[in-house]
């Protein structure tokens, strides 16, 4: 599907004030929809990290596979490229380092954060946004040196597993969605 000059996804795309709109309208419904999974709950986010409450597993396996068909069918339909920014060991290790331990001491992750502080939670408005700035303005004061020392290290490069593997989408897709419902059935099964 070739997009013309005029059609209404081009307008949208130059429409720098209907972008910001619906992005605050898609970031207030994912705050919506984190607040209906129960994922911006304290005691549902411990529950996960103490094994006994799979709640955030079974909302992130669904947003992947929604996710994974979703993605491919506007590329599909030509309503999407994507991009893919190369990454490397060194940035996965250190953000995992660092989400871990603000998920393990607060309760919460950035974006069930936002969720939170939106239902009222005053833990996650002060304890929660306060970390993420301060987070954020110590990982910007530092990134000179880490960047030249830790992120570029074990780059990864920046295909999807398809390109990687030499398949078409479909092929990981499908067994893919296979494994989540598999994994979503076991869980529920085992009543976690």
């Amino acid at each position: 599907m070739v997009e013309s000059a005029d059609s209404p996804l081009q307008r949208l795309r130059q429409n720098q004030s209907l972008q910001r709109l619906l992005g605050l309208v898609m970031g207030v419904a994912f705050g919506v929809f984190l607040q209906l999974g129960g994922v911006t709950s304290y005691d549902v986010i411990i529950g996960q990290l103490l094994l006994y409450d799979f709640t955030v597993v079974k909302v992130m396996l669904s947003a992947v596979a929604v996710g994974m068909v979703g993605v491919y069918l506007l590329i599909h339909l030509g309503l999407a490229s994507l991009t893919i920014k190369p990454g490397s060991i060194g940035t996965t290790v250190l953000g995992g380092i660092i989400f871990g331990c603000g998920f393990a001491v607060l309760g919460y992750c950035p974006g069930t954060v936002a969720g939170a502080v939106g239902s009222g939670a005053l833990d996650a408005l002060f304890g929660g946004v306060t970390g993420i700035l301060i987070g954020a303005g110590i990982f910007a004061e530092l990134y000179p040196r880490l960047d030249a020392s830790v992120l570029q290290r074990g780059k990864i490069p920046d295909m999807t597993i398809p390109e990687l593997v030499g398949v078409q989408p479909r092929t990981v897709i499908v067994p893919m969605i296979i494994l989540i419902i598999a994994i979503l059935y076991g869980i529920e099964y085992l009543g976690l």
